[in-house]
């Protein structure tokens, strides 16, 4: 007698703790960033308005450029806080930026005095490199920083005419050189390691799919093991030893019953709500076909990363690789196999086909169970369906789709 089939409600249930994921490591560095800068920005403004007022550079110029780079901070803050267009406000106050430093010899009117302090615009400098690796990846980020504190150290030059503020601009854009640097690999330690416990995160789900996926396997395996010793075995049996009429129709129903016993088997599927990728099922299926023993075309579009219920990858892998044993035992010399593999919608289409024999469908005998249990009552009962063009002499092509047609 069988084991008893273990049940999936013993199966654990537990899901892996909440991890740090890329998004919620994007949102904290946009705000954080977001916040620090209008800080640094409202302490420059003081400055700004007393390099102004004494005469250094145009006033309207000053105005004109602090406006603009407020107005981009702003609407990077309120992006940051909604968490839209980020990338987009961030990027636009670097640019801003960019202008503005580039634009500074032209508004000069007195270089600075070692007294007046440092030019208000490298107190943003730091600021607009943050925000660039906010915008940008890391290795145009990092191009951003070097480019803005060349244009910064280019500018403090050609403003001053004596030699002091020279090298201050010089250091000055030394400076922020090391410290936007230190920022640009912070953040990408952070993207990285968010990146690596999402991939964590998605390996140890797949795992989880393919540990339910394969004990719904077990339970299958278990229960149609159990119908083929308590019914197949001893319908043989009684039929090998069927001697009189009598006993002979007794063995005829009893494989009747073992027929049915297998169909109801088949239509038993896993009830628990865990899924499996696409991709997942595609590779399986591409697995199944390179053992078949006979070649086939694998043609394999991009899927995307969608999943499906457990019980529908598995059927939809059982019948695709039941028409390949199928076309493999009887299509003859086939010209051509071929196993097509695409996603439809949100859910998955297989393809197998071949260029040999061919057949009539209404003449398959009921008890060839490879066709009608294995292949359209499984998928039938998981919410799929197959539909069979073949013709004798024109080959077969059998498409499985999950979910069926509506």
């Amino acid at each position: 007698m069988a084991a008893e089939a273990p049940s999936l409600d013993r199966l654990p249930t537990a899901r892996p703790a909440r991890a740090l994921s890329r998004r919620q490591v994007e949102s904290l560095l946009s705000r954080a960033a977001a916040g620090f800068c209008l800080l640094f920005f409202v302490q420059t403004v003081p400055i700004a308005y007393f390099q102004a007022t004494h005469g250094h550079e145009q006033r309207q110029w000053t105005q004109l450029v602090a406006l603009l780079l407020f107005i981009t901070l702003v609407a990077t803050c309120v992006a940051a806080v909604a968490q839209r267009w980020v990338r987009m406000a961030a990027g636009s106050f670097a640019v801003v930026y960019l202008l503005g430093i580039a634009s500074w010899p032209l508004a000069n009117r007195t270089p600075l005095e070692p007294t007046d302090g440092t030019h208000w615009l490298y107190y943003l400098l730091t600021v607009a490199t943050a925000l660039a690796a906010i915008s940008l990846p890391a290795r145009y980020a990092t191009i951003y920083l070097f480019v803005a504190s060349a244009v910064y150290a280019i500018a403090g030059y050609i403003t001053d005419s004596g030699g002091t503020t020279r090298e201050q601009a010089l250091l000055e854009a030394l400076y922020s050189v090391m410290l936007g640097g230190a920022i640009l690999v912070i953040i990408a330690m952070l993207r990285q390691a968010s990146t690596t416990v999402d991939r964590a995160q998605s390996a140890a789900f797949e795992s989880y799919a393919e540990a339910v996926r394969q004990h719904a396997t077990e339970v299958e395996r278990v229960k149609v093991d159990a119908i083929v010793h308590d019914s197949v075995l001893t319908t043989l049996l009684s039929a090998a030893r069927a001697t009189t009429s009598e006993s002979q129709a007794l063995a005829a129903r009893m494989a009747a019953n073992a027929i049915g016993y297998l169909r109801e088997a088949a239509m038993l599927a896993p009830s628990e709500g865990s899924t499996v990728s696409i991709a997942t099922v595609a590779r399986e299926v591409a697995a199944a076909a390179g053992s078949t023993g006979v070649p086939f075309e694998l043609r394999v579009d991009e899927l995307p990363a969608h999943s499906i219920p457990v019980a529908a990858g598995e059927a939809v892998r059982s019948a695709a690789t039941q028409a390949m044993h199928n076309s493999a035992q009887h299509a003859g010399q086939s010209r051509g196999r071929w196993v097509s593999i695409r996603a439809a919608g949100s859910g998955l289409v297989v393809e197998v086909g071949d260029t040999g024999a061919g057949f009539v469908l209404s003449e398959v005998p009921a008890e060839r169970l490879g066709l009608r249990v294995s292949i359209l009552e499984r998928l039938h009962n998981a919410g799929g369906t197959a539909e069979i063009d073949t013709q004798p002499g024109e080959g077969t092509i059998i498409t499985i789709r999950w979910p069926g047609a509506s």
